[in-house]
């Protein structure tokens, strides 16, 4: 009964990211300019919201719970190298803000939508299993890791469901592949259960290898595509809207 704690809140929470990809629908009747604006600030707040989630929660609870603060900086290092592995031979189609529709432009042919699809299906598996380790070290680290996704969910499925679209499917397809991808999260889910079922203390370590992940899609994603755009007023608002990221995980600490 004791597992019921964290599994049904995990699975609660794999639901409702994987109810993001349904986003992409509300973009429809936007414009070019528009959906540029909106894509700067959620990019700016993931960024800031996974930095914190990773130094906030996911670490300083992985090396209070762990035997050995080596293995948990190894592990952070893993994931870190293990996304950038996946980058290299995947080549993630994340279009954020200065890239929706020129993206787009270069993606009318369908394996470029498959790639997309595949690379987004794995993506959601990895995020199910941060959100099942995280939920397995508190409740707390588990609502924190789920927020941190969710506001980096939101601008990729809005350029995944643009390349989509663009790649020849229709809105429907688009809309259904792209939920059917994110199911791969509750894949993910259940392979941080049963990891846990053999190693007792694989929660922790899972958590770092998260943190780990989170770091590399903050610095070598997020923030990249925030240096393409220029100007003081934007600036300010980037580390406004960074800050904003951060200030959220912090605020969460109270649930611990």
């Amino acid at each position: 009964m004791e597992s019921l704690t964290y599994i049904l809140p995990a699975i609660l929470a794999v639901s409702l990211v994987s109810a993001v990809s349904l986003v992409g629908i509300v973009t429809l009747a936007w414009n070019e300019a528009r959906l540029r604006r909106v894509l700067f600030i959620l990019i700016s707040i993931a960024a800031g919201a996974l930095l914190g989630d990773a130094l906030i929660h996911l670490l300083p609870e992985a090396f209070e719970e762990a035997n050995s603060s080596l293995t948990v900086s190894l592990l952070a290092l893993a994931g870190f190298f293990t996304f950038f592995v996946l980058e290299k031979f995947l080549h993630w189609h994340h279009v954020h803000a200065d890239e929706p529709l020129d993206a787009a432009e270069h993606a009318r042919i369908h394996p470029v939508g498959h790639l997309v699809l595949v690379s987004d299906g794995m993506h959601n598996l990895i995020d199910g299993v941060a959100i099942g380790a995280a939920f397995m070290v508190s409740p707390a680290v588990g609502i924190a890791t789920t927020a941190a996704i969710l506001l980096h969910e939101i601008p990729q499925e809005i350029g995944d469901f643009a390349l989509l679209v663009h790649a020849g499917f229709s809105r429907t397809q688009a809309l259904i592949m792209n939920l059917f991808s994110a199911i791969s999260a509750f894949v993910g889910v259940g392979l941080a259960f049963v990891l846990a079922g053999f190693f007792e203390s694989a929660a922790p370590l899972i958590a770092a290898f998260s943190a780990g992940m989170f770091i590399y899609i903050a610095g070598s994603d997020l923030i990249p595509e925030l240096h393409k755009t220029s100007g003081v007023k934007k600036s300010l608002t980037q580390l406004l809207a960074i800050g904003v990221g951060i200030v959220v995980m912090s605020l969460l600490l109270v649930l611990e």
